[in-house]
C-alpha cells in the first residue's frame, strides 16, 4: 500500500526564531502513531540546520524548497543538492508553481533537477498543475500530460517509483479555492494512467500523488480518502501547528 505523504512548504516565511517555535509546536502535537504516513517540513535554506537538529529523534522528515543541478561553483544564490543532504535533507520540492511563474523554471529545468536530486539521494517532490485559464479551456489533461512526461524523460523505471508527484492546480494555490474531490481525484488518477503508459502499471501503482492547493483542516479528510491521492503539499496551513497537525491526523484516519 502507498504511503500518504504530508509536507509542509513553508515558502518565504519564518525566521530562525519563529522556525523555532513552529517545528517545536508540531513536534509536540505529533503524539500519534504516523502508521503509513510520512511527513515533511521544508522551511526557508536558512532555517534547514536548525530544523534538522529541532526534529532530530521525532518522526518528521526535512525537506528543502529548490534546489541546483550541480554540486558546487560559481552559481551565486544556488543551493546543491550535497548541501543539502549535508543540511540533513532528505526531500527536496521541485518545479513549484511559483519558480514557474517568478523564477523561470520550464519542464527541463524541473526534470534537470529532479534527475539531480534522485542521483543525490534526495526524494523530489515535483509538482505540476494548470492554470485557471487552462482548466477553463478544458486543456488541463493537456497541460498535466505535458509536465508529467517532461519531468520523468531520462529517468529509469527503477528511479521513477522513487519520485513524487505533487498536483498543484495553480488556481487553487494561496487563492482559498481547492478542486473538489471528484475534481482532484480525477486529475490524479490521469497522471496515474500517464506513468504507466510511460513505465507499467506496477510501477505507476507505487508513485505517490499529493494534492496540493489550499490543503486545510475542514477538507483534508475528504481529499485524502480519494483512491488516487497520497497525501498533501500544504501551504498556508502548515505555518501553524493548529492547522497542519490535523491535515496529518486526517491522512492517517484515511
Amino acid at each position: 500500500m502507498r504511503p500518504k505523504i504530508i509536507a509542509g512548504n513553508w515558502k518565504m516565511y519564518k525566521d530562525l526564531h519563529a522556525s523555532s517555535e513552529l517545528i517545536a509546536s508540531v513536534v509536540s502535537r505529533v503524539d500519534f502513531d504516523l502508521d503509513n504516513v510520512r511527513v515533511v517540513v521544508c522551511p526557508p535554506f536558512t532555517s534547514l540546520e536548525l530544523a534538522h537538529r529541532l526534529l532530530e529523534g521525532s518522526p518528521i522528515a526535512l525537506g528543502a524548497q529548490n534546489m541546483y543541478t550541480e554540486d558546487e561553483g560559481a552559481f551565486t544564490g544556488e543551493i546543491s543538492p550535497k548541501m543539502l543532504l549535508a543540511a540533513g535533507c532528505t526531500y527536496v520540492i521541485i518545479g513549484h508553481s511559483e519558480r514557474r511563474q517568478y523564477f523561470g523554471e520550464t519542464n527541463v529545468s524541473v526534470n534537470a533537477k529532479v534527475r539531480k536530486a534522485l542521483a543525490a539521494g534526495l526524494t523530489p517532490i515535483a509538482c505540476v498543475g494548470e492554470s485557471l485559464e487552462e482548466r477553463e479551456k478544458g486543456i488541463t489533461e493537456q497541460v498535466v500530460g505535458t509536465q508529467v512526461k517532461a519531468l520523468f524523460k531520462e529517468i529509469s523505471e527503477a528511479d521513477a517509483s522513487r519520485v513524487v508527484i505533487a498536483y498543484e492546480p495553480i488556481w487553487a494555490i494561496g487563492t482559498g479555492k481547492t478542486a473538489t474531490p471528484a475534481q482532484a481525484q480525477e486529475v490524479h488518477q490521469f497522471i496515474r494512467k500517464i506513468v504507466a503508459q510511460l513505465y507499467s502499471w506496477p510501477t505507476a501503482d507505487k508513485i505517490v500523488i499529493q494534492y496540493g492547493g489550499s490543503v486545510k483542516p475542514e477538507n483534508a479528510v475528504d481529499l485524502l480518502k480519494q483512491p488516487d491521492i497520497d497525501g498533501a503539499l500544504v501551504g498556508g496551513a502548515c505555518l501553524k501547528a493548529e492547522t497542519f497537525v490535523p491535515i496529518i491526523r486526517a491522512a492517517v484516519k484515511t
